[in-house]
């Protein structure tokens, strides 16, 4: 059968289009039934809703065009209805199919004609009906081909009575379904696309679900623009209205997606990580991200087979929900063996967490193993969906669109963050906020272990209205690894008032030199930032302020060290990369690689004074680039030493020039002990859970 198949299918996909073909197609397959997109029993259910008339099935006058040799007709003339044409452009198949029914269905019509010039009267027919014809005809969007589809079109509208219907099975291809919506509700006419569950999702017997357009030709009311746009998603009763044709084909692609998804399910239950968005049907945009992770490690029993976890509005981009790797260890820890992670999106609005059970419980149930008929449990950390505030959007030239937000994360602390929408679950920068109302000091929030628990709806509390920047408190690990770094520096308790020189190139929200300019009182910063636009949101949103020790340079950072090597006359103690990439499909989205190419690396040798420091912010997924990376990093500084950031991509590297200032994992921590001392001086507050010896201790020499 298979083989045949291959010998049947055209070499051009445009052939689909021409008689000749199917002369050849049903020439060759004989009087056996050729199927496309589902036999009877799998359409019966939604066609039969569909063709109903006020009175009985035998005065619903039918027209099938391009019938082929399915045993659709025959079928609906067995269930009773009489009033049956088929058509075809095939002789060859039409005759078989008279043959056929000459003795069982005497009543039945076949007749040769192209659905593109049709012999009928206007208002013959209040149903017309097609099984993949349309498919075949449109096979691309050329020019000719989108001509032929509107004739075609045209024709059905002209032989359908008004109130009839145009009922269409196709497999909805993108390019199709956006002709046949775009022609049809310019038309005026009802618009309605209905999933045929059956055909669609049932055992993986089809890749992609089977859609049915139903087309009903409504006469126009002078001056009114109203389009109706309708979605009946497999079983549902009451459809979903759309307010664009651009709406409703997004829904019928995440529809495509979510068969795709459990078609994969089906195929191999055990698949380490899949991943679809949920759209907002009023604007097509992202609502619900769902990755489906597996436990291999879980015994599998009725109660743990599947669960669905709800990570709280802006904590998406900590390591346990945003990472591959952290919903692993999540699915492990929660002990179920399919885990449903669900991310809630920005720019959309939810109620509370029984809401948002409401709202996925259906969808997410067809994610369930086989034969599950048992509650699902919803989890979540500590039932609380989140709070997340938007406090401006804008976009720059250089870094695109970004988003300033404000939320809670654990203890009730609140934090903002800079997030460029390329990268939208990365956190650019981060500031703790404390509120003036009720803070007077520094405000502790403790990290604490992550715990998954069954949900209790917990009315989140507002963000505070007046607040300031805790320029006490670096939120992002590797800044903190960073300032940890300088431990490396000569006579660590001395640096809180030593005039050193430190170089940063990336500024973000600031926090990192901010940090270093309150706390090294001596020190004289350079900021690099490419974009203008970061500092005025620094300025606005993190209270970033540049002074005499601290100055901000906006220029490529790449020229910049050029110009000061080709000048040769600025040392610094320090230099820090924390830049990242602007191209997302590098394996190394910090820095970009430009950064770490050897001829640029000894520039930055040649601004160092011998005994300081290179820390670089790493961050790269291909084993293969940071491979690169380290070599190249060696070759220019014989000692070499990196920081694994726990949970996270991110690596710290401190680079050095003099083999002799090698330090043992001891000696590391004895310094930074020395340093933190300095630093925490009166009238400075320092944060209790900042250690600079417990970040140092898990140093290794490279």
């Amino acid at each position: 059968m298979a083989a045949e198949g291959l010998r049947l299918l055209p070499k051009r996909a445009r052939e689909f289009a021409s008689a000749e073909y199917w002369e050849h197609f049903f020439r060759e397959r004989g009087e056996r039934a050729f199927e496309w997109y589902g036999a009877w029993q799998e359409l019966r259910a939604p066609l039969a809703r569909y063709l109903r008339s006020r009175d009985s099935v035998r005065s619903v006058r039918i027209l099938v065009v391009g019938c082929g040799n399915s045993e659709l007709s025959e079928q609906l003339y067995d269930e009773g209805y009489r009033d049956i044409i088929s058509v075809d452009i095939s002789e060859v198949v039409v005759k078989q199919m008279q043959e056929r029914s000459a003795h069982l269905r005497p009543k039945m019509t076949y007749m040769v004609m192209d659905v593109l010039q049709m012999d009928f009267p206007d208002g013959s027919f209040q149903v017309v009906l097609d099984k993949g014809t349309l498919d075949a005809l449109m096979t691309d969007d050329e020019e000719t081909t989108l001509m032929r589809v509107k004739r075609m079109f045209a024709e059905i509208g002209r032989v359908l009575q008004f109130g009839g219907r145009y009922l269409c099975v196709s497999l909805a291809q993108g390019h199709v379904l956006k002709v046949a919506l775009e022609y049809f509700s310019r038309e005026g006419w009802m618009v309605r696309i209905h999933q045929v569950f059956e055909a669609g999702a049932t055992e993986g017997k089809f890749a992609l679900p089977i859609f049915i357009y139903i087309m009903t030709k409504i006469k126009q009311v002078p001056g009114s623009a109203l389009c109706i746009l309708e979605f009946c998603a497999e079983a549902q009763d009451k459809p979903t209205r759309f307010k664009s044709t651009e709406h409703l084909i997004e829904a019928v692609k995440e529809r495509q997606q979510y068969s795709l998804l459990r078609s994969q399910l089906n195929k191999k239950p055990n698949a380490e990580s899949i991943s679809l968005d949920l759209c907002n049907k009023d604007t097509s945009q992202a609502r619900y991200t769902l990755h489906v992770v597996h436990n291999p490690t879980a015994k599998v029993a009725h109660n743990n087979q599947f669960a669905i976890f709800i990570v709280p509005q802006g904590r998406e981009t900590e390591w346990l929900f945003g990472t591959e790797e952290g919903r692993k260890q999540l699915a492990a820890s929660a002990g179920f063996w399919r885990l449903v992670v669900v991310s809630l999106h920005r720019d959309q609005q939810y109620e509370d967490m029984s809401a948002i059970q409401a709202e996925l419980s259906e969808k997410v149930m067809e994610l369930a193993p086989a034969g599950l008929s048992a509650q699902v449990p919803f989890l979540s950390v500590g039932g609380d969906i989140g709070i997340r505030t938007i406090q401006h959007r804008d976009t720059s030239p250089l870094s695109g669109e970004y988003v300033i937000e404000d939320v809670k994360g654990e203890d009730a602390c609140y934090f903002r963050r800079l997030i460029f929408l390329s990268n939208r679950n990365v956190v650019q920068s981060e500031a703790r906020l404390l509120s003036n109302a009720s803070h007077k000091g520094n405000k502790k929030c403790k990290k604490k272990k992550k715990t998954v628990s069954r949900d209790h709806l917990v009315k989140p509390t507002a963000a505070p209205d007046r607040f300031s920047i805790d320029k006490s408190y670096l939120c992002c690990a590797h800044h903190r690894a960073m300032v940890a770094g300088l431990s490396l520096l000569k006579n660590p308790e001395g640096l809180s008032e030593a005039s050193i020189r430190v170089l940063v190139i990336g500024l973000g929200g600031g926090s990192l030199p901010l940090f270093i300019h309150d706390y090294f009182l001596q020190c004289f910063i350079d900021v690099v930032e490419i974009d203008p636009v970061m500092l005025e949101v620094a300025a606005r949103w993190f209270d970033f302020l540049p002074e005499d020790r601290l100055k901000v340079h906006i220029a490529d950072g790449l020229a910049y060290v050029a110009s000061l090597g080709a000048e040769g006359s600025c040392l610094y103690d320090a230099i820090m990369f924390d830049v990242d990439s602007k191209n997302s499909a590098m394996g190394m989205s910090c820095p970009p690689p430009a950064f770490v190419e050897k001829s640029f690396l000894q520039k930055v040798k040649a601004l160092q004074k011998t005994d300081g420091v290179f820390i670089l912010n790493l961050v790269c997924r291909d084993s293969v680039l940071r491979d690169v990376v380290l070599t190249n990093l060696r070759e220019i500084f014989p000692l070499l030493y990196v920081h694994k950031i726990e949970g996270e991509v991110n690596e710290i590297l401190f680079c050095q020039q003099q083999t002799n200032h090698r330090l043992s994992p001891v000696e590391l921590q004895e310094k930074a002990k020395i340093l933190q001392k300095a630093l925490r001086q009166p009238g400075h507050a320092w944060d209790s859970t900042y250690v600079l010896a417990d970040i140092l201790a898990a140093v290794k020499l490279v």
